[in-house]
């Protein structure tokens, strides 16, 4: 009988010293579970302020479907993509069949159907000052440069298309703006 009140006194002890203030930091089992370290694998440098993210060593093997894109994300580097970057593929019906598709899943809902700054988000007051493709000084390196980086209210498609795909959209693009200018 003894042994059991000396037990249940121990438990009522722990049970009111394990709920004290709870707005102090407690003792933790295994606290790495709890206070992770969180990396930035994009921003990341190694030691003497080095890069991670650097273009591959020369003679190594990409990845599939990953090409290294040097121009930086700045005004300097979109007039450099746009004097200097050419698209690499052939203007095929495939392309441009492909290219069409993948505007119309990434950038007609904002730039129209036809290219015109007309798309439902526009037309919906969801974004305004859509450009229209016929008014903008544009190339085919500059369309290029925004899909990779994104400007002003548009982000980024580099992660949603591949690098051929991207190209494809490009050419797509220059057909609408072509289309556009009749």
């Amino acid at each position: 009988m003894k042994s059991i009140k000396i037990i249940i006194a121990s438990l009522t002890v722990t049970m009111f010293v394990s709920c004290n203030n709870k707005r102090q930091p407690q003792v933790q089992y295994m606290n790495d579970m709890y206070v992770s370290v969180p990396y930035d694998a994009n921003g990341a440098n190694s030691a003497g302020e080095i890069p991670v993210n650097r273009l591959p060593v020369a003679g190594t093997v990409s990845r599939k479907g990953v090409v290294a894109y040097d121009i930086p994300d700045s005004n300097a580097g979109y007039e450099k993509a746009k004097t200097e970057l050419k698209n690499p593929l052939t203007a095929t019906d495939k392309n441009l069949e492909n290219g069409k598709k993948m505007y119309g899943i990434y950038c007609a809902v904002c730039h129209g159907t036809k290219g015109d700054g007309n798309g439902i988000l526009s037309k919906r007051e969801k974004f305004l000052g859509i450009p229209n493709y016929k008014d903008r000084d544009i190339t085919e390196g500059s369309i290029y440069h925004v899909l990779m980086y994104g400007k002003n209210m548009m982000g980024s498609h580099s992660s949603q298309l591949t690098y051929k795909e991207r190209w494809q959209v490009v050419q797509y693009v220059e057909k609408l703006r072509n289309d556009l200018k009749k």
